[in-house]
């Protein structure tokens, strides 16, 4: 529904708003937010309330703390599951502003907007996206802390009783639905206590806030069963990690698929050829922003479905990009390397970056149909197969190198990323993990 400050002000009497919510996402991808009381609603659609840039990771530092907040009125949400004895509680997700009155350059949502602009100065007028994000519920112990105790023994596709989980899935459902969510499937993946909720695409703006908000409603709605929900890409080894498959294509101006021809036999356009090249070439130096912690690197590894090599297919599972069947409107690419600890904006923002660049360079690429984990590593190699970083380290050192991510992002996030996964990684690097201990410590 597209918002006015009138229909605004119109919502807020019809559910009784007493608190807003101006809610914007860090460099990492963390849900931030600014709560004020009804009675600043003017002050909010004015563009008027600050925060202190300086406490956000990957904005400015302590001599530039004012920042402004400007909630693009279309993302107006009535947040029912908050619980407040006195009214309900409403969001606006926002841009972020600097006191003179132009972008803060290191948003995730405005570096997502500079490249939806260059995508418009080709000719196209939607980047559509539809993710599929996978996620883990634990049971939270006496204390309400989270365990790793799975919910359930239920498999790809299972049922009650074996799916004991069931329940808060459909209350999730039930929750996205009365926000307008348009679901389209529900179901258990398949390690245990994994499941997956996949709506309805959009374009990739919308598509982002949709993930934001997705993830705040699986999280809230778990913790009221009990549960602990997290999108944490591999919390538990030797089963599947979760991932977020992003379904993508490009719409031109008369409302048609750029990525599908019905006359080429495969129904794929040269733009969709295209596309995909221009990923597939940069998909290491990006890798940093789809997969950004040390925990990506423990799913992007052979036997567990997880995509760990730069190829793709029309249908072979194995590789970082398919093409699903379906045709004509619903011709898309999936890429299938990107995992949900990512920050939405700047996923979006890179992948789209790296087809476009594909686009204009006329960039070409051929599919690879067998299955690449069979494969030893000079046979891949004679083929051509680059893989995907092994490690968080790996992927800061290509990432270091790369002038094209630097340009997608902007100066200022590009080094500010760059030193957060440093420091993550020296972190991890130095620190002492049970593995260790168990192996280590009775025979040496």
């Amino acid at each position: 529904m597209k918002h006015t400050k009138e229909t605004v002000l119109k919502s807020i009497e019809e559910n009784n708003v007493k608190f807003i919510r101006l809610q914007f996402t860090d460099m990492l991808g963390v849900v931030k937010n600014v709560e004020v009381p009804v009675s600043k609603i003017d002050k909010v659609l004015n563009n008027e309330v600050m925060f202190d840039g300086s406490s956000i990771d990957g904005f400015v530092r302590i001599q530039e703390a004012d920042m402004y907040l400007y909630p693009d009125l279309n993302t107006w949400l009535i947040m029912s599951w908050e619980n407040i004895k006195v009214g309900t509680v409403a969001r606006l997700i926002c841009n972020v502003y600097k006191p003179d009155g132009t972008p803060f350059e290191g948003d995730p949502r405005f570096i997502l907007k500079k490249q939806l602009n260059e995508m418009e100065k080709l000719g196209f007028t939607a980047f559509n996206t539809g993710v599929e994000p996978e996620f883990f519920l634990f049971k939270l112990d006496e204390n309400k802390k989270p365990t790793l105790t799975l919910t359930d023994t239920g498999g790809y596709f299972d049922l009650s009783p074996i799916d004991a989980s069931e329940d808060v899935r459909r209350d999730i459902v039930l929750e996205l639905q009365r926000l307008g969510f348009i679901v389209e499937a529900s179901h258990h993946e398949v390690a245990y206590g994994q499941h997956e909720i996949n709506f309805q695409f959009d374009n990739a703006l919308e598509a982002c806030d949709n993930i934001q908000t997705f993830k705040m409603v699986v999280k809230n709605i778990a913790r009221k069963h009990n549960y602990h929900a997290t999108f944490m890409p591999k919390p538990v080894a030797g089963i599947n990690g979760s991932g977020m498959h992003t379904n993508c294509s490009l719409q031109t101006n008369d409302n048609t698929n750029a990525f599908y021809d019905k006359n080429h036999p495969d129904g794929l356009s040269e733009v969709a050829y295209q596309f995909i090249a221009g990923v597939l070439k940069h998909a290491n130096e990006f890798c940093l922003v789809t997969n950004p912690i040390v925990n990506s690197y423990k799913r992007l590894v052979p036997g567990y479905e997880a995509p760990c090599y730069v190829s793709w297919s029309k249908a072979n599972r194995s590789t970082m990009i398919r093409i699903p069947a379906t045709r004509g409107k619903g011709t898309r690419v999936e890429v299938r390397s990107v995992d949900p600890s990512a920050n939405p904006y700047l996923a979006m923002a890179v992948i789209l970056a790296a087809g476009l660049e594909g686009i204009k360079n006329r960039l070409t690429t051929v599919p690879v149909e067998i299955n690449l984990f069979s494969l030893s590593d000079s046979e891949r190699k004679a083929l051509g197969i680059k893989n995907l970083p092994e490690n968080l380290s790996e992927a800061i050192n290509v990432y270091e190198t790369s002038i094209f991510v630097e340009n997608i992002l902007g100066k200022h996030l590009y080094n500010k990323l760059l030193g957060a996964k440093k420091k993550e990684w020296n972190s991890y690097r130095t620190a002492v993990s049970k593995w260790e201990i168990d192996e280590y410590l009775d025979v040496i």
